[in-house]
């Protein structure tokens, strides 16, 4: 049983920590749940940031993970526009930017990422994005809207999943699109050079340009005003607006100045926990972006199983994070081991990632289904074993494609290939 007087923080105001609050309310807490949250808006979900809300589809209220009212109706303390600047596990105290000092029985750090910040001359120029927060989405729906309408150029650097999603709400938006990308293929770290140019063609037959194998080297303006972006193969870009879009770093200054263990980079950083999101200290667990969790690869020849620390930045990560982290909180028996999942929307191609299947992960690419229609399925494989899936255009497949990549059997890849056996008759 929770003591009634205990009191839970939660660092965080994205998604994790929203559904964090909401869940230790379901299971019954009746003590003190404190949201602090960095931002003035409620918490709020970021896949629309890309998509639904970038293109105008979408209101700004859709965004929103629960009401504001819920926040009262549900007794969670919110203290909103107030970063947490100092945490000390030995006194279980955060301190917030104006000076409270919030003492804490457990605590769940969900403090998410943020953008890579390129690091050339004229980053300053007002015509400079990121998108991360609801506020960055804002200002970039007017840019691109105003871009549209005066035929103007949007130059982006980086062709991973955020800089293509712009890329095509720019486009609808009927801006003149350039990407500058090092690799040789979009998505080259997540997809490999086999699907990379699925997504070169699909963006080139909508028009955007793409400068491979380059990188931004100086952005140029005058009297404020972004003209264009250089790059370090002598390149000059026309641009108007330059979005960078060269990934996102955990926010683990907090979890660091406090001492708990952290992930290297080469695993992409993050706060280490165990399978059930506790960090090294035994009262302060992570959830969403920050957190770096055990994943188990299916075994193959000569691989044990162990486990490598993971650090997952999509929505059904900090989805099903946040409750996890939260049920552990109230002492259940919890093990955090979900195949990592993601979604994207593209112009008219719609898909479905699940697995983890790094560069040199994996011997073979498998594909069944139309590729030249973009209707498909691909399968990344390590002797035979699965580790990731992809489903463009296709549907109600995330189920089978996740218990095969869970059973870690060796399957047939001609079985994987062919339309006319049923996922589901290989597990």
């Amino acid at each position: 049983m929770v003591d009634a007087h205990q009191t839970f923080v939660i660092v965080g105001g994205g998604l994790a920590g929203a559904k964090a609050a909401e869940t230790l309310r379901a299971e019954g807490f009746t003590g003190r749940v404190i949201l602090i949250c960095d931002e003035r808006d409620h918490p709020y979900e970021r896949p629309p940031l890309s998509k639904g809300y970038l293109l105008g589809k979408e209101e700004r209220d859709s965004v929103f993970v629960h009401e504001p009212a819920w926040y009262a109706g549900a007794d969670i303390e919110l203290h909103l526009g107030q970063p947490a600047v100092h945490l000390d596990p030995a006194a279980r105290t955060v301190r917030l930017g104006d000076g409270t000092l919030i003492a804490y029985d457990k605590l769940l750090l969900a403090t998410g990422s943020e953008p890579r910040r390129l690091d050339v001359p004229g980053t300053d120029l007002a015509g400079v994005h990121h998108l991360r927060r609801l506020a960055h989405a804002e200002r970039l729906r007017g840019v691109l809207r105003s871009l549209g309408r005066d035929n103007g150029h949007l130059v982006i650097a980086g062709a991973g999943w955020i800089g293509l999603e712009v890329a095509a709400a720019a486009r609808s938006y009927g801006a003149e699109v350039t990407v500058v990308e090092p690799e040789p293929t979009p998505l080259h770290s997540v997809v490999g050079p086999e699907l990379g140019s699925l997504f070169t063609d699909l963006h080139r037959e909508h028009g955007v340009r793409f400068h491979f194998g380059a990188r931004l080297t100086e952005i140029a303006g005058q009297d404020g005003v972004v003209l264009a972006a250089r790059t370090d193969d002598g390149e000059e870009h026309p641009a108007h607006d330059v979005l960078a879009a060269i990934g996102a770093a955990p926010r683990t200054a907090l979890a660091e100045q406090a001492g708990l263990a952290l992930v290297g980079p080469a695993h992409g950083g993050g706060i280490a926990v165990d399978a059930a999101l506790r960090t090294s200290d035994p009262h302060v667990y992570a959830a969403g972006d920050v957190a770096a969790f055990p994943y188990c690869l299916p075994p193959g020849d000569g691989d044990d199983g162990e486990p490598t620390a993971l650090r997952v930045e999509h929505w059904a990560n900090a989805l099903n994070g946040g409750p996890a982290a939260a049920r552990a909180m109230l002492g259940q028996d919890v093990t955090y081991d979900r195949i990592p999942y993601f979604f994207s929307d593209q112009y008219d191609v719609g898909l479905e990632y699940s697995g983890y299947a790094p560069p040199g992960s994996y011997d073979q690419v498998v594909c069944r289904g139309d590729v030249g229609k973009r209707e498909f399925i691909s399968f990344w494989l390590s002797q035979g074993r699965l580790l990731a899936g992809m489903n463009v255009n296709m549907w109600d497949v995330t189920g089978p494609i996740q218990q095969l990549i869970r059973s870690g059997r060796a399957l047939d890849p001609n079985a994987l290939a062919n339309p006319e056996v049923p996922l589901d008759s290989l597990l």
